[in-house]
């Protein structure tokens, strides 16, 4: 068996700057889908799920500029919905995990949001129910297409409800309040997660127009408005 051998007793000094939160700048980029203005994001971690992240919004028709190694400005004001059903959307948005959260935004934006099975760490049950289910009480429609493992959320208008979420899911809170925030009337979310990765972005959906209050406990008020603005946003250092 390999071993390590440490001798202590020595002084140590330095300093080092974490990366941004991966968890947050997966959902604050999904977030940019929201408005055709632009949204500005500093701090963004150069690793591959983020950047993957960065491509697939590039492709879907998002403005993308590299502002410096760590920053970037996106403007959504020509998103190719059809780029949904192709054959590169499936093959890049199913080995990424994170991309499941696009779909909240392009429901809420343009009645649409598709995606394949995920993909990501395999790390215990990561179920898409909550995700699913609360996109459903907003007002989506959901179909399954067996053959190819593809989801297909569609609406005509989402409204607002009162709902449970059946556990406090980080990413599922994300994508209900990112389709919540444009929908009309007041959601009420019960069993929210709190995590600072979605305080985070309930107040940059805030400095983009939204409407949300509750932020940092498990019970979140949205009252839905007609459209979002741009704004500026910087992730938090990463707790990891």
């Amino acid at each position: 068996m390999a071993s390590f051998r440490v001798k202590g007793g020595n002084r140590l000094s330095g300093q080092i700057i974490p990366q941004g939160a991966k968890n947050e700048a997966l959902q604050v980029i999904c977030a940019t889908l929201l408005t055709p203005e632009k949204v500005t994001i500093y701090n963004i971690p150069d690793i591959l799920d983020v950047n993957n992240l960065i491509g697939l919004v590039a492709s879907l028709g998002v403005e993308v500029n590299r502002l410096t190694h760590n920053s970037c400005s996106f403007e959504a004001k020509n998103v190719n919905i059809d780029y949904l059903l192709s054959e590169d959307f499936r093959r890049r948005s199913a080995s990424l995990r994170g991309s499941l959260m696009i779909i909240g935004p392009l429901l809420a934006r343009f009645g649409k949001g598709y995606i394949p099975k995920p993909g990501g760490d395999k790390i215990g049950r990561r179920r898409m129910d909550t995700h699913i289910n609360g996109l459903i009480q907003l007002g989506a429609s959901f179909n399954y297409e067996y053959s190819n493992e593809f989801y297909k959320l569609e609406t005509k208008a989402l409204k607002g409800c009162y709902m449970l979420l059946e556990e406090a899911s980080v990413t599922g809170t994300a994508n209900i309040l990112m389709a919540a925030v444009l929908a009309k009337g007041r959601t009420v979310i019960y069993h929210a997660a709190c995590e600072p990765y979605i305080q985070q972005l309930c107040h940059m959906l805030n400095r983009m127009g939204a409407k949300i209050s509750g932020i940092g406990s498990n019970l979140l008020t949205i009252d839905g408005v007609l459209s979002l603005n741009g704004c500026e946003h910087t992730l938090l250092p990463d707790m990891i």
